[in-house]
Formats: C-alpha cells, structure tokens, sequence
C-alpha cells in the first residue's frame, strides 16, 4: 500500500462515514475497519463500506475488550470508582488494533471520526488538540502515545456542527446521515450500568447513607450505583438537596451532603504524559478538565512519583470522582496529559 493509504475505524455512524468522505476527498485510499465484539452488529458499517466503495475489515476485539476494559470497568464500580470504559480502551485495545492492522497493510495513516485535532509544534513534535466541536474528544485520547499521535488523522477536527456532518454524509449518498448518535457505552445494554454490573455475578450490598458526621440517613443499595457528585436517584429525604460527596468501600458507606462536593486538591494515578517534553518537569501549569465535557479549571499539577501527581487548583473544582480522569491542557488547547482520580487513602496498587 501507499504513504496515502489510511486505516479508517469504522463504526457504522456518521461520524466515521464523514471522516470517510473526508479521507477520500484529501486523496486517501481508505481501508475501513470495524472493531467487534459479543453482540455488535457491522451492518451499518459493512454497508456504508460497500457504498463509498472502500475496502471493509473485521477485526474481533471481544478478548480484549474484556480483559483490558469490561473487567476493570466491573472492578472499579465495585470499589466505589468510576471508570470511563473509553479511556482505557483507546490506547489498550481500539487505536492498538487498528494500528496494528496498519502495520500489516503497509498503510502510514489510522484515522477516526473522534472530535480532536493532531499537529506538530515548532519542534515538529506530534501533538493532540482540543476540538471547537461541541463534543470535543480529546479528553478521551490522552492516553496514546506521542508516535501514534505522529501517525493519526482526525478529519473531523475541525468541524463544529454535526448538522453540517450529516449533510456532508447526505451529499455524499450515504445512508447513515441520519442514524441517531450513540450516546451510550457500547457493551452496556440500555445504558443500565449497575444492571450491567450485576449481570457479570458481582453485585455489592446495600449499605448506609451517612451524613458527614456518620449520623446514618438511610439505605444505599449497592455503591456501584453511585458516583461523586450523585444527585439524582438517592431516595433520602432532607431539608435540601444532598449530593454524594464520598464513597467508602471498606466501610458499605455513601456520604451525602446538602453542598455540591468541591475539591481544591486531587491526587491522580498511572499518570501518562501526552505531551513528552512535559515529562521532565517537576510541576507545571495547567487548565485541567475532570470530566468529559467543555469546563476546566486553571491548576498546577506536581509530579509526586513516577506515574503520579498531586494537582492543586487555583479555584475549587467540582466533583472530582475517583475513577475518572483529570487531564491536563495547555493554554493552545494542547493535551499535556493526564491520570486517573483516585480516592484519599487510596493505595498506590489500587
């Protein structure tokens, strides 16, 4: 294959159909590849291959999808944690197949439809980016590699309206212009995490609401069902509305309060630096986002370890939840890096 052939992560949904249409339209020879898995379906995909007129590969991913990322998915909301399943398999188990499957057709390109930018500083180092899109993804990508990062193509990296990425799909005569977005995580039936946990035979107690105090408030039942910063669905009566503020597994509690949990400090784990020459510092400044979304927070992180770090924001941030991520951008909108939020107490092999 030629230095113009790209391996595209086809999925079945507009956003890689658009990508698709870009990549042919920039002179790419495109090799989709669908990623499955025990219960996918590469219909839509099989077909919006067939219709653009690109080669369609199907890749199994269902053995590493469940060690790399279902069982420490289950693990993590067993020990009060909240894990983001795409996080772990990006690096560990979607980009490493695809490329993978690149190294063996000879193509220097793997591309996906995911919101983010790639470039090169001045250096010519490879860089990720924040995205302007509404859903920007970059958060979910802080864990590839500094030479994956040299080889991706983002076509979507750029775009802001997703009615515009379907009309683009529409004009191109693909059928997928107007399938519905896929919100949920892809291995979780009906978007039901705690059902889905229970179904893989691990199913936590239920246990006592507590206030900050100890005083108890009621019955929780079963930690895996909620999370830092929790609202909804908690079924105690108060003067107020109570959040959760804390899950503690060794003792079956859920801490609940009437203020909505802020934190001026974190300590994060399995730190990755996205950005390499920021490996070598001992602290820097960052804008750091805690959840997927748009909000970050002005911050200096401290490097505290190899893999770890202690990040001291400058204004409290809220609802830090153990499990998730906190990432680490540079002023441009650079990904920098980032790690896993972990709880306090929490030992250096959990």
């Amino acid at each position: 294959m030629s230095k113009k052939t790209v391996v595209l992560g086809l999925s079945g949904g507009v956003d890689s159909a658009c990508a698709a249409v870009a990549l042919r339209g920039q002179g790419y020879d495109v090799a989709g590849a669908f990623l499955a898995f025990s219960g996918s379906d590469d219909g839509a995909a099989r077909h919006t291959a067939r219709q653009l007129g690109i080669d369609f590969i199907r890749i199994d991913m269902t053995e590493a999808l469940e060690r790399q990322v279902i069982e420490p998915f289950v693990c993590g909301y067993a020990r009060g944690t909240t894990p983001i399943p795409c996080v772990l398999c990006n690096p560990s188990v979607k980009f490493r197949l695809l490329f993978e499957l690149a190294d063996r057709l000879g193509a220097a390109f793997v591309a996906t439809g995911h919101y983010a930018r790639t470039g090169r500083t001045e250096s010519g180092v490879p860089a990720l980016y924040r995205s302007p899109a509404q859903n920007d993804q970059a958060y979910m990508l802080y864990r590839l590699p500094c030479e994956w990062i040299g080889r991706l193509l983002l076509p979507l990296g750029q775009e802001q309206s997703k009615a515009a990425i379907r009309e683009r799909v529409r004009l191109a005569g693909i059928d997928v212009h107007d399938r519905p977005d896929s919100m949920e995580i892809c291995f979780v039936p009906d978007n039901d995490y705690a059902a889905f946990i229970e179904s893989r035979g691990v199913c936590p107690p239920p246990g006592d609401f507590v206030d900050e105090q100890g005083r108890v408030l009621g019955r929780h039942k079963g930690i895996h069902r909620y999370t830092v910063g929790q609202r909804r669905g908690l079924g105690v009566a108060a003067e107020g509305r109570l959040y959760v503020t804390r899950i503690d597994p060794e003792s079956n509690r859920v801490v609940l309060a009437l203020t909505d949990p802020y934190r001026t400090q974190i300590n994060v784990g399995e730190v990755c630096m996205t950005a390499p020459e920021y490996g070598a510092l001992d602290a820097f400044e960052a804008d750091v986002m805690v959840r997927h979304g748009k909000k970050t927070w002005p911050a200096r992180v401290v490097r505290t370890g190899e893999r770890t770090a202690r990040v001291e924001f400058y204004e409290p941030a809220r609802a830090p939840s153990p499990g998730q991520s906190a990432v680490f951008f540079g002023p441009d909108g650079r990904v920098l890096g980032g790690g896993i939020i972990r709880r306090d107490g929490q030992k250096p092999q959990e």
